[in-house]
């Protein structure tokens, strides 16, 4: 019998993976040092020693898988961004094929989406810790939803009672000014 993991071949690489700590201990390092490394290396607080920066992103990634916390939260948060990441692709198709894209206010529907389900995917990651203010999002959030729905229909107000601009529009990716 080849595999003898779910996925067969694959499914037992990941497997093993996974018992070996790929999942729970490198790959969450290798996340942590990359952007450690990377805001060091882009904000030039130590200007261009990329052994220092190396030194901190080093540290900070072994510091961070000390007590398992962070691998904890990886395995929580990651698999509910996939989820919702494939919400907002669902929806960004469903939007394309029936909005018109020569409305303005439509292209701000998916953004007020993906706010949504961020702060959904943010909250419930939060579940598994204990977190002290998770109940406090599930006891209020019929007023969060009216108090968004209420600066919605602001915005929509506002943006209803602009005057139209009489610049020209960019077509396209490339603004070309008409003289």
């Amino acid at each position: 019998m080849a595999g003898g993991f779910f996925g067969g071949d694959a499914g037992g690489v990941l497997a093993y993976w996974e018992s070996i700590g790929v999942f729970s201990y490198i790959l969450p390092f290798l996340l942590i040092f990359a952007l450690t490394f990377g805001i060091l290396t882009r904000t030039k607080i130590f200007k261009e020693n990329k052994a220092i920066n190396g030194i901190i992103a080093l540290t900070v990634g072994l510091l961070s898988l000390q007590f398992g916390f962070v691998s904890i939260f990886f395995s929580e948060i990651f698999p509910k961004l996939g989820i919702g990441l494939a919400i907002i692709l669902m929806f960004l198709i469903l939007v394309g094929l029936f909005s018109d894209p020569d409305k303005g206010w439509a292209t701000y529907i998916p953004l007020g989406l993906g706010i949504i389900i961020f702060l959904v995917v943010v909250v419930q990651s939060f579940e598994w810790a204990g977190s002290s203010w998770s109940w406090w999002f599930y006891d209020n959030w019929p007023k969060l939803l009216s108090i968004a729905v209420l600066l919605a229909l602001v915005g929509v107000v506002i943006g209803a009672g602009k005057q139209p601009s009489t610049k020209p529009e960019a077509k396209g990716l490339i603004f070309r000014p008409e003289f």
